[in-house]
């Protein structure tokens, strides 16, 4: 196993701290620092056990970490990145967490400094919930981290971030920052949009009667507003695409339910079940192929 020697956590939430947790537990870094804007959350952060020491500068938090993982809003890593790039050691590895890629990468791929040692990153692990009281050392087992490195990433630093995710229990996949976005906008983004519609669709006083399709379809609109603000604003484009496909798809049951199409109906919901039947069966897979990782 990967052992690392200081790693900074820029943003020390749910995410961040999830992070602190896996890398302690694992013992994996021989000093986890936290760096963050609000004196409170960090000392959460240590009361929590997801860091080791703390601070509000971000030089002091950087200045010797062998690896830094941006966990701030989309809006705000790059110039996070960009900072951090400029206080940290030479052979460093910069990573993040951002949900979407594209303007992320572009943005530092144009730098000489950050363009050599940020790779992009995104575990596919989260909750509606936030903050570090939340995070848990096991949220990254097994899942997905999608990693976007750029024809101008030296290899070595590649390499590293892999080794980083993969060490944290995730299994790794490589794609181009516009793949990320195209895909997270159909898988995450829009899902994201879609519950926060049906939540809002419900009249209030209606909601004592409402049950268990309510509660699991409307689950993450429960999630933090102004983070998801800032995702479907970076990702205006490919999510525009996602919406008009669900569109297409709530047009199609409209139009079979005012005809009173009845195999229209069957065969728009038939195709529905075999893509979430689809998706489980994936699901049972992977958590199969982990199970067995270890065996002979």
């Amino acid at each position: 196993m990967e052992r690392w020697g200081t790693v900074a956590i820029v943003g020390v939430g749910l995410i961040g701290g999830s992070i602190g947790l896996s890398l302690k537990s694992r013992g994996l870094a021989a000093e986890v620092i936290g760096v963050g804007r609000s004196r409170r959350s960090l000392d959460r952060a240590e009361q929590c056990g997801a860091i080791d020491r703390a601070t509000t500068d971000l030089s002091q938090g950087v200045s010797h970490a062998e690896v830094v993982v941006v966990c701030t809003p989309v809006d705000r890593i790059a110039e996070d990145v960009r900072r951090a790039s400029d206080l940290t050691p030479d052979d460093v590895l910069i990573t993040d967490v951002g949900s979407t890629k594209r303007r992320i990468v572009e943005t530092l791929d144009g730098q000489s400094r950050p363009s050599h040692v940020f790779v992009g990153a995104h575990p596919l692990a989260g909750s509606e919930l936030t903050g570090v009281e939340n995070a848990r050392a096991n949220l990254y087992d097994d899942r997905v981290c999608l990693v976007t490195p750029t024809s101008r990433t030296p290899d070595r630093t590649r390499q590293k971030a892999r080794a980083f995710w993969k060490s944290l229990g995730t299994r790794v996949i490589e794609m181009s920052p516009a793949e990320h976005d195209e895909i997270l906008a159909y898988t995450s983004h829009l899902p994201h949009a879609v519950a926060a519609a049906l939540a809002s669709s419900i009249p209030i006083d209606w909601l004592p009667l409402a049950a268990g399709a309510y509660r699991d379809s409307t689950r993450v609109a429960g999630a933090d507003g102004q983070l998801w603000t800032a995702i479907f604003r970076e990702n205006r484009g490919p999510l525009l695409k996602a919406i008009g496909t669900f569109l297409d798809r709530a047009s199609a049951f409209k139009y079979a339910l005012m005809t009173d199409d009845e195999s229209a109906i069957s065969s728009w919901w038939e195709e529905a079940k075999h893509r979430r039947d689809r998706f489980e069966s994936l699901r049972r897979d992977d958590a199969s192929s982990s199970g067995n990782a270890g065996s002979p």
